[in-house]
C-alpha cells in the first residue's frame, strides 16, 4: 500500500501536479497510514504563521521588486562605474558588485540577469570586452548576492532551521553575518579572474572622474543609504529583523513613488499582485513541507540516514565533499526555494551528528545552490541568459565555464574553512 501511494505521487508529479500539491499530498497519506489526525498539518501551518520572522519575507519581496521596476539598476551600475571603473577590468567588477547587491534584495537571480542584463551587457560590449567573457559574467553574477542580507533564502534557512532541534540556535542575524566573508569571497575571486583576463586590454582602462563620481553619488544618495538602514539598525539593537523589513519597504516605496516618482501609483497594485505571487508559493510550500518534516522526524528518517551514511562514511570531511556534489546537482534541477524546504530538514540532524554548525550548514548549502543556478545542463541561469541575450545554450555553456571553475573552488573553500563563515558570530 505504501509503495502504491508513492508510485501514484510520483507519476502525478511527472505529469505537472505543483510541488506543494505533491508534499501535502505525501504528508497526509503518511500520518493517515499512521493514525494521526490531518489536523495536524493546519496545526503545523498556523505554528508558522505565528512566527514573527515570517513578516520580513513578503516586505523585503515587495522592497526588491519595488527596486527592480525603478531606476534604481541603472543608479547602482552609474555609481559603481565611477568609482570602481578606473580599475582595469572595471566595468567587470561594478558588474559583478552591483549585480550582488540587487540579488540581496530580489532574492531571485532571475530578476537579476533581466534587469541588469540590458544595462551591464551592452555596456561591457561597448567597452571593449570580449563577448563571451560578458555572457559568463552576466549569468554567473545573477546569483552572487543569496549570502549577503536580506536575502531571502538566507531567511528562508533560518525559519526551517528554527524548527528543529539541530537548529534552534540559528538566528537570521547570524546567518546575515555568516554571508559577509564567503560572499565577499566569491566576489573577490571572480573580480581578480576579471582583472587578470582584462590586464592588457586598453580598452577597458578609463581615467577616475571625480565630477562623475560626485554626480553618481548625488544620483545614488537615496539607495546608498539601504544597506546601512537595515544592518546598521538590526546590529545597532534599534529593531529586529522584521521591523529592518518594514522599514526597509515603506523606505523604498516613499522615495520610487513619492520622492523620485519612477514608480506611478496606478502600477503599485500589480507590482503587490507579482511579488506576493512568489511569498504565497513560497509560503504554501514552506508550511506543507515542515508538516511533512514532522513526520520524517516522528518516523526516524533522518537517524535512519544517518546510520547508513555513517556505515560509509566517516570522515566529516568526506561526508562534506559528497554533500557538495549532492547539492551541485540539486541546484540545477530544483530551485533554491523548493530545495530549502525539502532537503534542508533531512540533512541537517545529519550534518549535525557529523559535528558540522548548522549556521555553517546554511551557507555551504546556499553557496551551492548559487553555483547550481549556472551549472550545466539544466541550471536555471543559463536559459534565462541565453533566452535575454538570445544565443544559443551551448554558447551559454561555454561562456561560464571558467567562472564555474572559480566559484567551485570559492566553495571548497567556503566548505572546508568553516571560520569563514562562522568568525563574525563566534
Amino acid at each position: 500500500m505504501k509503495f502504491i501511494g508513492g508510485a501514484l505521487l510520483l507519476i502525478l508529479t511527472l505529469f505537472g501536479m505543483p510541488l506543494f500539491a505533491v508534499i501535502a499530498a505525501s504528508a497526509m497519506w503518511n500520518f493517515h497510514r499512521e493514525g494521526i489526525d490531518l489536523s495536524v498539518m493546519g496545526i503545523e501551518m498556523y505554528r508558522i504563521a505565528e512566527m514573527p520572522i515570517l513578516l520580513a519575507i513578503p516586505l523585503f519581496t515587495f522592497a526588491g521588486y519595488l527596486l527592480s521596476e525603478s531606476g534604481a539598476p541603472g543608479r547602482l551600475v552609474r555609481f559603481t562605474q565611477a568609482f570602481l571603473g578606473w580599475l582595469p577590468g572595471g566595468l567587470a567588477i561594478v558588474a559583478l558588485a552591483a549585480c550582488a547587491f540587487f540579488t540581496a534584495f530580489t532574492g531571485a537571480s532571475g530578476v537579476t540577469i533581466i534587469a541588469l542584463g540590458a544595462l551591464l551587457y551592452p555596456a561591457l560590449a561597448q567597452a571593449g570586452y570580449p563577448e563571451r567573457f560578458n555572457l559568463g559574467l552576466i549569468t554567473t553574477s545573477g546569483s552572487l548576492g543569496i549570502l549577503f542580507a536580506p536575502s531571502l533564502p538566507l531567511i528562508l534557512y533560518g525559519i526551517i532551521a528554527q524548527q528543529m532541534s539541530e537548529g534552534q540556535g540559528v538566528s537570521i542575524d547570524d546567518l546575515f553575518l555568516a554571508g559577509v566573508f564567503p560572499g565577499l569571497l566569491m566576489i573577490v575571486m571572480l573580480g581578480g579572474y576579471a582583472l587578470w583576463v582584462n590586464r592588457a586590454n586598453e580598452m577597458t582602462l578609463h581615467r577616475f572622474d571625480a565630477k562623475a563620481a560626485l554626480a553618481s553619488l548625488k544620483e545614488s544618495a537615496w539607495e546608498i543609504p539601504l544597506p546601512i538602514i537595515i544592518l546598521g539598525g538590526i546590529y545597532g539593537g534599534w529593531f529586529a529583523v522584521s521591523e529592518a523589513a518594514a522599514v526597509t519597504a515603506i523606505y523604498v516605496l516613499i522615495v520610487e513613488v513619492f520622492v523620485l516618482r519612477e514608480i506611478p501609483l496606478r502600477r503599485l497594485p500589480s507590482l503587490v499582485r507579482e511579488s506576493m505571487v512568489l511569498v504565497g508559493g513560497v509560503l504554501v510550500i514552506l508550511g506543507v513541507s515542515l508538516a511533512s518534516t514532522n513526520y520524517l522526524i516522528d518516523a526516524g528518517v533522518p537517524q535512519m540516514l544517518f546510520a547508513y551514511i555513517s556505515e560509509a562514511i566517516s570522515s566529516p570531511l568526506t561526508f562534506l565533499l559528497l554533500l557538495n556534489i549532492f547539492l551541485l546537482v540539486l541546484g540545477a534541477i530544483l530551485d533554491i526555494f523548493s530545495a530549502l524546504v525539502l532537503v534542508v530538514p533531512l540533512i541537517l540532524p545529519i550534518a549535525a551528528q557529523y559535528g558540522i554548525h548548522p549556521v555553517h550548514l546554511g551557507i555551504i548549502f546556499l553557496a551551492n545552490m548559487q553555483l547550481g543556478y549556472s551549472t550545466p545542463p539544466v541550471g536555471l541561469n543559463l536559459f534565462i541568459a541565453s533566452y535575454r541575450f538570445n544565443r544559443p545554450i551551448t554558447e551559454i555553456y561555454l561562456a561560464t565555464i571558467p567562472y564555474l571553475l572559480i566559484l567551485l573552488a570559492s566553495v571548497l573553500i567556503i566548505t572546508y574553512v568553516p571560520s569563514l563563515s562562522l568568525a563574525l558570530i563566534d
